[in-house]
């Protein structure tokens, strides 16, 4: 009986405690319910608006890995409203996860074929993550560049709501997905739409980028020159014409130093000769001075820092007396953004959609996707340099061999059919990789005249 007793009042002390462990759980699960409800407004972005669920079902949902701008007040969201398409109802078959690689206007090509390869697969986008593992390490999310909640809305009627099974396909690397050519029209009209519509920067980039062009526009025309002639570009291209051999020598070491830059031992002068490297400050300013653009015209460089500083600026500050600088125009400004690179050519994007000339000196992803944007507004002037042609005038001004007047002739004859105009975009169907990019000439979504097709 002892016994007995004893584990009866065991039991009995055993029963009072899990009641009491259910009931604290209870109040511990219903204070938490309060709080979530409470603060709806600030745990509802940040949370329920990731994944599909019981409140909010949006096609284009937040990634996982991503913090949630502040909300718009409703000033501004009045301000940028848009004509939201009607909503529609699909079947959905899962998730696309993208994660972005390369330089922002790499990204934002990819971010294009990406919404349409969801379209195409019939699943839901997830607003994509952006590469902070490349070259530039920066640690901007999608919201820090791009307005997340009018991408949202306005690809609204890609909306998935019904999930019948939780699939997800992630893609880590997403530069050319999609072929340029041979796509449906309807497919090559939605790349241009997120493009140009969905796309949109930040609000805070935007009001910056806006300043940046009225100071320009304050001092008369100006002319962006995509300058790519920063320490990465030419580490990676291998092109080192006019370095000296310690810069030759400090570039080659860090092209060693990056494992996923695949080619190592680059011949610079073959290279160059080519066509295949950008064009150096020097061969720039002959170049401006050979197309006859006005020495008072603001020169304005979009680009990172410049290998070799002022010693390889000086023949174009020479030239051209006006060069200025994002850092230069609203420089307190500015060194809020200057350790995001991303952000930082978002900037220059937005100036170089504005300018009264785009010339880039490299024809890497920025100045193919600038150049097609400008198509877009109305093909304003975007010259596109020869660069092989253009090296080989240079040397033989350099050496004696050809004058000032033949050069400069040379110069305005072969690029008079390269600024930009309506065009049909070339295809190579055996050798897709040389074709012309899409994003540099999207004719399908132009006003082209009614005589291209004889073009």
């Amino acid at each position: 009986m002892g016994g007995g007793g004893k584990a009866e009042k065991a039991r009995r002390s055993s029963a009072r405690v899990r009641l009491w462990v259910a009931r604290a759980s209870t109040v511990l699960l219903w204070t938490c319910v309060v709080h979530l409800a409470a603060y709806r407004e600030l745990w509802a972005p940040r949370v329920l608006t990731r994944w599909p669920g019981c409140l909010t079902q949006p096609h284009v949902v937040q990634h996982p890995s991503e913090t949630v701008a502040a909300a718009d007040d409703g000033q501004r969201k009045a301000a940028r409203s848009m004509a939201l398409p009607p909503k529609r109802i699909y079947k959905n078959n899962g998730y696309l996860m993208v994660s972005c690689n390369g330089g922002l206007n790499q990204m934002r090509a990819a971010i294009c074929d990406m919404v349409t390869i969801a379209r195409y697969l019939n699943v839901t986008l997830i607003v994509p993550e952006l590469d902070k593992a490349s070259f530039w390490a920066d640690p901007s999310d999608f919201q820090d560049i791009f307005d997340v909640d009018y991408f949202v809305a306005s690809l609204r009627d890609e909306i998935l709501p019904l999930i019948r099974k939780y699939k997800v396909l992630h893609l880590n690397r997403t530069d050319a997905r999609l072929a340029n050519n041979g796509l449906p029209m309807e497919i090559q009209k939605l790349r241009c739409r997120v493009n140009y519509d969905a796309l949109r920067f930040t609000p805070e980039i935007e009001m910056l980028g806006r300043r940046l062009v009225q100071a320009l526009r304050r001092n008369g025309p100006f002319v962006v020159l995509h300058l790519r002639y920063e320490m990465d570009m030419l580490a990676f291209s291998g092109c080192t014409h006019g370095c000296s051999n310690k810069e030759a020598e400090e570039l080659t070491k860090m092209r060693y130093a990056y494992p996923w830059w695949k080619e190592k031992v680059i011949d610079s002068d073959a290279k160059r000769k080519d066509g295949l490297c950008p064009l150096t400050p020097e061969e720039t300013a002959l170049v401006l001075q050979a197309l006859g653009i006005d020495r008072s015209y603001q020169i304005y460089i979009a680009a990172g820092e410049i290998y070799g500083g002022e010693r390889r600026m000086a023949a174009l500050t020479s030239a051209y007396p006006n060069v200025v600088r994002k850092e230069t125009l609203l420089p307190s400004d500015i060194s809020l953004f200057q350790n995001h690179s991303s952000q930082m050519a978002a900037l220059d994007y937005m100036v170089s959609l504005e300018s009264d000339i785009f010339i880039p000196a490299y024809d890497g992803n920025m100045a193919k996707v600038v150049e097609g944007h400008r198509r877009y507004l109305g093909f304003k002037k975007t010259v596109l340099l020869d660069r092989k042609l253009i090296v080989g005038l240079v040397d033989q001004y350099i050496n004696g061999t050809l004058s000032w007047a033949d050069f400069s002739s040379a110069v305005k004859a072969s690029h008079t059919s390269r600024m930009g105009e309506p065009s049909r975009r070339q295809a190579i169907p055996d050798k897709p990789k040389e074709e012309d990019y899409f994003y540099a000439n999207p004719h399908e979504c132009l006003h082209q005249p009614d005589d291209l097709s004889a073009l």
